[in-house]
């Protein structure tokens, strides 16, 4: 009778990762493939959620300052200084977040600041939660569970020469040829022709937003790239990148101040959300050729979870006008950390609520 073999133990890849042949889901090749990717995706929807608290934060900051029998200045409070840096932080976090993923997958990942925005509210300014936000925040979600799913993995590493490269193709200089003769003419209408309809002002902010996701994708990438140990600050497009950055933000600021002031929030938020997201997608396919490669069905299901996204957002937004006519008074003692009752009569312009202008007006009929 043959001897028996020897046992041995089957080796065993204990380490996630590992340099060995593992099967754990960290070991796995799409984890090594889309872990920078989902590094970015992390990043951004933590800025974008940090961006959601911060504005709820100064939102109530302003409803407790407005409680006081002396009320002050809202930079003298500390919850407001709170909010404010948050907001800093979240969009420290979007920034870094250019440098990992593709800006296609990243800015359509600012519905999870409206989304955060409009559970936090619910939560800790006890809004009511109604229909269409639950439905709108079930759509946002799935479509951005489509976005981050679909979304072509096309990690590269953008060096000063190579963003010099993409600036001289020809796709980029006729699209932005293209781009730069629509700012004129929606310019022109709107200096010369008094046109400032929301459209317009909205279309030059998803203009210039564009030129924005350009080149903050571009400076963080080449600050990642530095941080490495590819020194990259040292050429001039770095810099170069950097005005285009800081002037294509300011000039947002400005168009965006104007639509706001002269439209509700709840059309210029979706439609604003709508047309720069669909700005920075079409800029990271020319400039960035983050979808050179994909397949036609990978597209096609971004897409989708872009309208899911863009259709979320309305539904979450569209209610916010009649809930503020519904209820004209400030109830302190919905506010957390205030323990007052009263309510609050806000200050008009005009005469309603029984408030009048001046001493003339006590024999006018009120509204």
């Amino acid at each position: 009778m043959g001897a028996l073999p020897t046992w041995e133990p089957a080796a065993v890849n204990v380490t996630f990762g590992g340099p060995g042949a593992g099967s754990g889901p960290l070991s796995s090749p799409w984890y090594h493939a889309a872990k920078t990717q989902l590094l970015g995706v992390l990043l951004a929807a933590a800025g974008n959620f940090l961006i959601s608290v911060s504005l709820n934060i100064q939102k109530c900051a302003h409803l407790r300052l407005a409680c006081q029998t002396d009320p002050k200045p809202y930079y003298t409070s500390k919850l407001w200084w709170c909010g404010i840096i948050l907001l800093g932080l979240g969009e420290v976090g979007i920034f870094t977040a250019y440098g990992f993923a593709p800006a296609a997958l990243v800015a359509p990942l600012g519905c999870v600041s409206i989304i955060g925005s409009a559970f936090i509210s619910v939560l800790f300014l006890k809004e009511m939660m109604k229909g269409p936000v639950i439905l709108g925040g079930t759509l946002t979600v799935a479509g951005t569970y489509l976005l981050v799913t679909f979304t072509p993995n096309v990690h590269q590493e953008l060096t000063a020469k190579k963003v010099q490269n993409y600036l001289v193709s020809w796709p980029f200089v006729i699209y932005a040829i293209l781009e730069i003769i629509i700012f004129c003419i929606l310019l022109y209408f709107y200096k010369r022709k008094a046109v400032k309809h929301i459209v317009v002002l909205l279309m030059m902010v998803a203009l210039l937003a564009s030129l924005t996701v350009i080149a903050v994708k571009a400076v963080a990438g080449m600050i990642t790239c530095s941080v490495k140990g590819k020194m990259q600050l040292t050429y001039p497009v770095f810099y170069i990148m950097c005005i285009l950055m800081a002037a294509t933000c300011a000039f947002q600021v400005k168009f965006l101040n104007q639509a706001m002031e002269l439209y509700e929030v709840t059309a210029v938020v979706p439609v604003n959300f709508a047309f720069s997201t669909a700005s920075a997608i079409i800029s990271g396919v020319i400039f960035y050729q983050e979808f050179q490669s994909a397949a036609l069905l990978s597209v096609f299901m971004f897409l989708f979870g872009c309208l899911l996204s863009f259709l979320g957002v309305f539904l979450i937004t569209r209610n916010r006008k009649e809930e503020h006519l519904q209820i004209p008074y400030i109830d302190c003692g919905h506010i957390p950390g205030q323990k007052v009752t009263g309510k609050v009569q806000p200050d008009s312009c005009r005469l309603c609520y029984g408030t009048l202008r001046n001493k003339d007006d006590l024999g006018k009929p009120q509204s």
